[in-house]
């Protein structure tokens, strides 16, 4: 019987141990599996290429994107370098997309530049752009959607269907919304990445990610190289992860609906000027938003319409809102992009992007949304008064 995500969710790896009758999968932390006999090796050997926990949550995750396997890896970066190792070669052409997240962006082109493949940055919402790009035939395709930071919503089917018919696969970061209000292979991406340190964990404890794959024989190659170059991820953040993971599904409704919230206040203030929330109806990409997404998310970003002293006085007297990197936590963060998240990308890349200095990036968390609202307007008039 299919079952729908939140199902999956909890319900995955739950009544598996036969030994002592556990609930919960226990974690396992032993590094090595004595062999039964000579020249014979149980299911596991060593914990870099299999981990009990880890095979568990690997089968979670590839449920829940509607995959057929998945290969969790120690960070969120190592799943995207993981897939360029396996996929691309010297002088195959990877298609990312401007306005990608900083991270991603500085590992594209430092090995663009070493030679170890080649990379192509475009605006994947303009179609004569993207064409032009698909016509050197590229091998990978990344979509980004929504984008990190500034939320524009990219049409994976449309996308996917043109870079098929190029010869490439399509791979989708999936980060900002999680399965939950998001399934990128049903919309026909080959590949998912996730940085798992994100919304899957929910928690800000553990650093992971994943990359969930379409067809079997990619899952194989990938558990394969990613044992070959030593990216696997650990057998205690495998265990924070899949309990993380049990509550993905309340904790994305709460923080998307303070999140709403926040928006609502937002267009209300004088020192905000642009804003980025898929909810609205001038945002890029919004009719495909609801096309393709289950919700809007729990992401937005804003423009900060103050002086650099105004905006120091406004994060520092912020209290509910922490300035800090990452996303995704049930705390709300607050990060200013050109100088966090996004300070690896040049200041021409930032600006051919879109990311202007004055750009601020929330991830609203699981608090009372009136709470964090006050917390706001408080900040706001303190800001408003330098």
């Amino acid at each position: 019987m299919a079952h729908k995500p939140s199902t999956i969710a909890i319900h995955n790896g739950l009544n598996e141990d036969s030994q002592f009758g556990c609930v919960v999968p226990p974690i396992y932390l032993s590094s090595t599996y004595n062999f039964t006999d000579f020249n014979e090796p149980r299911s596991h050997d060593y914990s870099r290429r299999g981990n009990p926990g880890r095979d568990i949550v690997q089968r979670t995750l590839a449920q829940l994107e509607g995959g057929s396997g998945a290969v969790v890896t120690n960070s969120g970066m190592s799943a995207l370098h993981l897939l360029c190792t396996v996929f691309l070669q010297p002088g195959d052409l990877l298609v990312a997309p401007h306005d990608c997240y900083g991270g991603s962006y500085r590992l594209f082109n430092s090995q663009h530049e070493r030679g170890a493949y080649q990379v192509q940055f475009v605006d994947q919402n303009n179609e004569a752009e993207l064409q032009a790009a698909l016509d050197k035939k590229p091998k990978l395709i990344l979509i980004e959607t929504p984008s990190n930071p500034l939320l524009r919503i990219y049409d994976i089917e449309k996308i996917a269907r043109l870079a098929h018919d190029a010869g490439a696969l399509v791979v989708v970061d999936n980060t900002f919304l999680s399965p939950i209000l998001q399934q990128p292979i049903a919309l026909g991406a080959d590949f998912v990445v996730h940085s798992c340190t994100k919304y899957l964990n929910g928690h800000s404890d553990i650093i992971a990610g994943t990359v969930i794959a379409k067809e079997e024989k990619w899952a194989t190659e990938l558990t394969w190289w990613a044992n070959n170059i030593g990216v696997t991820g650990g057998a205690f953040d495998s265990y924070l992860l899949l309990r993380g993971i049990r509550t993905l599904s309340p904790r994305i409704k709460q923080q998307q609906s303070n999140a709403q919230e926040i928006v609502n206040y937002l267009k209300t203030q004088p020192l905000v000027g642009k804003l980025y929330y898929p909810s609205l109806k001038d945002h890029i990409g919004h009719k495909i938003a609801v096309k393709q997404q289950k919700g809007f998310g729990a992401m937005l970003s804003f423009e900060f319409n103050g002086d650099e002293q105004q905006l120091r006085h406004f994060l520092g007297t912020l209290t509910l809102f922490t300035l800090a990197e990452s996303l995704g936590g049930v705390e709300t963060l607050i990060s200013h992009t050109a100088t966090m998240t996004h300070a690896g990308m040049s200041a021409e890349a930032r600006a051919a992007a879109g990311i202007t200095d004055s750009l601020l990036r929330v991830s609203v968390g699981i608090e009372d949304s009136q709470d964090l609202v006050a917390d706001l307007d408080n900040a706001f008039k303190i800001a408003a008064q330098h």
